[in-house]
């Protein structure tokens, strides 16, 4: 039997601290604490979109959301400002949360620095990776979370969020997205986002 790699030990333990997650999501039959799922997500969505993606990267798509609910939206104000604070913060929480897993499997410090860079979104746009990641997060937003975003809010909402999410992506990124399997609503505001 193949040992165990570092990588699929640090998956474990970023899954592990995640299925603390009091909240759930049902997904192909299943339960699965929430965060759990969405890392699983994150990491089926990279390997898909760059199966060549880095050991930094490929960590830092399994813990992008790592014990998110330990900081709730309500801890903020509930405003534009509040919203951005709280996003500042959650971005050095799981920097800092996924640090000390990597230290305890004595991940080199490249690798542990490099992950942070990710997880802080730095140089977006610049930097190959935080793009790749940012593309990745998008993608997952659009195929996993989208449909049930959009039936919760009014359009122009809807529209104004998917042009936020556009502008965030590559051209790889968007060329990925409009393949997603999308519903005819779905479908249709993303036309009228993008002006399709």
């Amino acid at each position: 039997m193949a040992p165990v790699s570092k990588l699929a030990k640090a998956f474990e333990l970023f899954d592990a601290a995640n299925g603390n997650d009091p909240n759930t999501e049902m997904a192909d039959g299943k339960n699965y604490p929430k965060e759990v799922l969405y890392a699983m997500r994150m990491t089926a969505t990279l390997n898909h979109f760059e199966p060549d993606a880095s050991e930094a990267l490929q960590l830092t798509a399994r813990c992008q959301h790592i014990c998110r609910w330990e900081i709730p939206r309500d801890s903020f104000e509930m405003n534009r400002q509040g919203y951005l604070r709280w996003r500042q913060e959650l971005k050095k929480f799981h920097a800092q949360k996924a640090k000390g897993i990597l230290e305890s499997l004595d991940y080199d410090a490249d690798t542990i620095a490099q992950v942070e860079f990710l997880l802080l979104k730095k140089q977006l746009k610049k930097s190959t990776e935080t793009q790749t990641l940012e593309d990745v997060i998008c993608l997952v937003f659009l195929e996993h979370y989208f449909e049930a975003f959009a039936a919760k809010h009014q359009e122009d909402k809807v529209i104004d969020i998917l042009q936020k999410t556009w502008r965030k992506m590559s051209e790889k990124g968007q060329n990925a997205a409009l393949k997603l399997p999308f519903s005819d609503t779905s479908t249709s505001l993303i036309q009228k986002a993008l002006g399709l």
